[in-house]
């Protein structure tokens, strides 16, 4: 009879298949549990990179910012509105973007803005470019205005009274009302301040009082009536005469400073290069006829720089120092 009897080895070999077949689905099985948490991790990753690729790709798109420039109350609100009109829309023209501007309650309103991000240029006095810096503003000049009457970007600080005042020297306000612009203001407080102090006066020891108008024009309305002189500057005091403003038609300059230079536009340092770069071409190109926001007579811009305005840091400084206790 003919049969096949099973071989003890034949049998454990079939057992020993089994068993390494079984082992070898088992790891699978392990590397496959292990290998899916694997992938999922690098396809996340992956797109996490990716998102993180295109976040850090977005700031450099020509997405517009708003500028957004505060300015330092000069005139009554709805005159310096109007004198906004004209650059608002010449510089929309030239960047082909949108601008806004600000008109702040005061001099320190307008300090504030740049300091709490409200504005990201200003169009202040340069005692307030300081005042900022001081407060952590990142700022820097970047024009100022043409005087018409000095052809450069120049203006005097300067003293009036009437010209029937029998007022003619600094030394003769001792015991008189003396008005200024503000505390803030270069020409309107600063500049004066300081050549009286040189004289050894001190305002609020030596005059019958001392008074703030808040802005150039209405410190000009105080002459003759609240004060016996005011402090402003040459280039209002011109302008108002040309105006027919009373209150000027009858006085006289008792006082006038060196040249100082014109209250500058400042610039945020988060505003992009290319767009301080339209900023400047869009200054220096502003047509005859727009006015000065700070209520000069002007015929154009220049560029400026930090450098420009050493002398009244300084300035401001030593006044700083005269006044500590």
């Amino acid at each position: 009879m003919n049969f096949t009897q099973s071989h003890p080895i034949d049998n454990l070999s079939e057992s020993s298949m089994e068993r390494h077949s079984v082992e070898r689905i088992f790891l699978k099985e392990i590397s496959l549990r292990q290998f899916v948490p694997v992938l999922f991790a690098t396809i996340a990753l992956s797109l996490t990179s990716c998102v993180q690729s295109n976040s850090v790709k977005s700031p450099t798109t020509s997405e517009a910012v708003t500028l957004r420039i505060s300015v330092q109350p000069t005139q009554n609100r709805a005159e310096q509105e109007q004198m906004i009109a004209p650059l608002d829309a010449h510089l929309e023209k030239v960047l082909g973007q949108p601008v806004e501007f600000l008109v702040a309650k005061d001099y320190k309103d307008s300090v504030d803005m740049l300091v709490d991000g409200r504005a990201n240029a200003a169009y202040i006095g340069a005692l307030s470019y300081f005042e900022a810096l001081e407060r952590g503003a990142k700022v820097r000049p970047l024009v100022a205005p043409i005087d018409q009457y000095t052809t450069r970007p120049w203006y005097r600080a300067c003293i009036i009274v009437p010209a029937n005042s029998p007022i003619k020297t600094l030394a003769d306000l001792k015991g008189k009302k003396v008005a200024f612009v503000n505390r803030s203001s270069t020409s309107g407080y600063l500049k004066p301040v300081a050549a009286l102090k040189q004289l050894g006066i001190d305002p609020d020891r030596d005059f019958a009082e001392v008074i703030f108008g808040g802005t150039h024009e209405k410190t000009e309305a105080l002459l003759g009536k609240q004060a016996d002189a005011i402090a402003t500057n040459i280039a209002s005091y011109k302008h108002w005469k040309e105006e027919g403003k009373s209150t000027v038609q009858a006085a006289k300059v008792i006082w006038q400073s060196e040249p100082l230079f014109h209250a500058p536009v400042l610039v945020s340092e988060q505003i992009s290069p290319a767009l301080i770069e339209k900023l400047k071409e869009a200054f220096l190109t502003t047509p005859e006829g727009i006015q000065d926001l700070m209520g000069a007579k002007t015929v154009g811009y220049t560029l400026v720089d930090a450098e420009d305005y050493k002398k009244i840091r300084e300035l401001r400084h030593q006044l700083n120092q005269a006044m500590e206790p």
